[in-house]
């Protein structure tokens, strides 16, 4: 009988290269980009001054910083990617080729589209899975960011095996 594991390795790896959906929309208005701005102490005016944003630079009011978006993977995920059959947690494992494309508009709503890239066996009960995460903004044809997020998916520890002893 296969593990846990063993049927969430032999199930992904059947998925590479498969679009495993989009996460609802999700507005990122100026009073979550005011949060974002205070609770990081990053006040650049291009995120929380929408007069100067308007007047000093092309984006005609503010944007996002490229960190909240980012920030907003784990809810995509948390919305779209349903843990494995026998996974207790996922592990945030970090991030390869992150690139921010183009510059969040306040008031737009985003999504993430996820596409799975590789899935491998790295411990007894771990997968290391990784997925292509484009963060989409919504009536746009550029994405405000792509990446391959790397996360571990933790299964329970497999027991060992007793054999019957003889008395």
């Amino acid at each position: 009988m296969m593990s846990d594991l063993e049927q969430a390795f032999a199930a992904q790896s059947g998925q590479i290269g498969v679009h495993l959906g989009h996460s609802p929309w999700i507005l990122i208005d100026q009073a979550r980009i005011d949060a974002f701005a205070e609770i990081t102490e990053d006040q650049q005016f291009i995120h929380v001054d929408p007069a100067r944003a308007r007047a000093e630079t092309p984006f005609e009011g503010t944007v996002a910083h490229g960190f909240l978006t980012l920030s907003m993977a784990s809810r995509m995920a948390q919305d779209t990617l349903p843990n494995l059959p026998g996974q207790v947690m996922n592990l945030n494992a970090g991030f390869d080729r992150l690139r921010f494309i183009s510059p969040l508009p306040s008031g737009r709503r985003i999504r993430g589209a996820f596409k799975l890239k590789d899935v491998t066996k790295t411990q007894a009960n771990h997968l290391r899975i990784v997925t292509e995460l484009t963060v989409e903004i919504e009536h746009s044809d550029t994405p405000a960011l792509v990446a391959d997020w790397i996360n571990v998916a933790v299964f329970s520890a497999p027991q060992p095996r007793h054999e019957a002893r003889q008395i």
